[in-house]
């Protein structure tokens, strides 16, 4: 079957461009698949963080994929929508998680053969951050696909909400597995520079910190459990740092903060993740998280809000625990429930177990399953 999938491939970096490498060496081993990327994938001035592509620092697979589309120059939305038609490719996969790319990615889809099946793995519809223009951009994208896959019954609501009748299918998120094997927890910790603490209990925060991921939630919870809890926050900013900077000291857990405010290159992802003793996922609105993705992979036990789609990931009491109400409160009660009661060996047991059913072979060939059916 020949694929065209277009979305963010190398030498772009972050998680949705580590999902697609993965999603795209599965099926090429079956299947032609094409991978076009981006010529520009955001203007510098709309771009929040330090750097959109690959450092020498970054493992990052080099997928050969061909940077046809400018998100910006209409010109690039004509040739890349004619180069794929000329290709006369069966299936035309798209990675959809910001409404910046719909006038793009839905002008090249409005534009392909009706041979073609064009199918959207959503990441979100509606969007954490909301801007004037998501909902016209949204309609825009939205019916110019012929199916979608959403690894959420969150995320797939969301598509019903604007295209009732959408053929959509909900494969849960697999788990990224290209990070290597868990490391030994006191090791990691030398590494980190933090030695000194393999007696404490350590709670991670990871990933792009941004508002809607709660790290306010997460520093006003530290600050009600005693001690002998600690927190890694690892992850570049997207806005100001110096708010959870002002908060930490208010409340006075900075001593209790080991503060990693930058991107974290894949090669230190094992470290984070083996240091800590459960992963914080304190958001205040959410529709699926990849950091659980990475967590179930290293077998470390999430703690979650319940939230959008984030408790799906977990099964609550089993692998890890679901809080019903963002407040830091009732947070810390279940993150001292956690550690009381010894719950990180059980849960990492049960999360190896299910990690099995979440392989990128059975993401895949669940996708190419419901594909046949559109």
């Amino acid at each position: 079957m020949k694929i065209s999938f277009l979305s963010t491939f190398y030498p772009y970096r972050g998680g949705i461009a580590q999902f697609n490498a993965l999603l795209y060496r599965q099926l090429e081993k079956n299947h032609e698949v094409e991978a076009i990327t981006f010529k520009r994938q955001y203007p510098s001035i709309l771009f929040p963080g330090k750097t959109q592509l690959v450092t020498a620092r970054d493992v990052a697979d080099p997928i050969p994929s061909k940077p046809w589309l400018d998100t910006v120059n209409p010109w690039t939305y004509i040739r890349t929508a004619r180069k794929i038609r000329k290709s006369k490719p069966e299936i035309i996969l798209t990675k959809y998680w910001m409404t910046f790319f719909a006038p793009s990615l839905g002008f090249v889809l409005g534009r392909q053969s009706r041979f073609s099946k064009r199918i959207a793995i959503l990441d979100n519809v509606i969007p954490h951050e909301r801007r004037f223009f998501d909902h016209a951009f949204n309609r825009y994208f939205l019916n110019r696909n012929d199916a979608f896959i959403a690894m959420t019954e969150k995320v797939k609501t969301d598509l019903l909400s604007y295209l009732p009748d959408a053929k959509c299918m909900v494969i849960p998120h697999p788990v990224y597995n290209q990070f290597g094997p868990r490391m030994d927890r006191e090791e990691a910790l030398k590494d980190l520079g933090l030695p000194q603490y393999k007696d404490k209990k350590i709670l991670l925060f990871f990933g792009i910190i941004r508002d809607y991921k709660g790290l306010d939630i997460l520093i006003e919870t530290l600050a009600k459990l005693d001690d002998s809890y600690h927190l890694i926050i690892a992850g570049e900013a997207y806005g100001d740092f110096k708010k959870y900077q002002r908060l930490m000291d208010q409340v006075q857990v900075s001593e209790r903060c080991h503060v990693f405010e930058r991107y974290i290159d894949d090669h230190e992802v094992p470290l984070f993740f083996s240091a800590s003793d459960v992963c914080m996922l304190t958001y205040k609105s959410a529709t699926q998280s990849g950091i659980s993705g990475i967590s179930q992979h290293f077998e470390l036990p999430t703690i979650a809000t319940n939230v959008g789609g984030l408790s799906e990931s977990i099964i609550h009491g089993g692998t890890g625990y679901v809080v019903d109400v963002v407040d830091p409160t009732e947070i810390a009660l279940t993150v001292s429930t956690y550690f009381t009661e010894h719950k990180k060996e059980y849960f990492r047991g049960n999360i190896g177990r299910e990690n099995n059913a979440n392989s990128w072979e059975s993401f895949s060939k669940s996708l190419l399953k419901f594909i046949d059916t559109v």
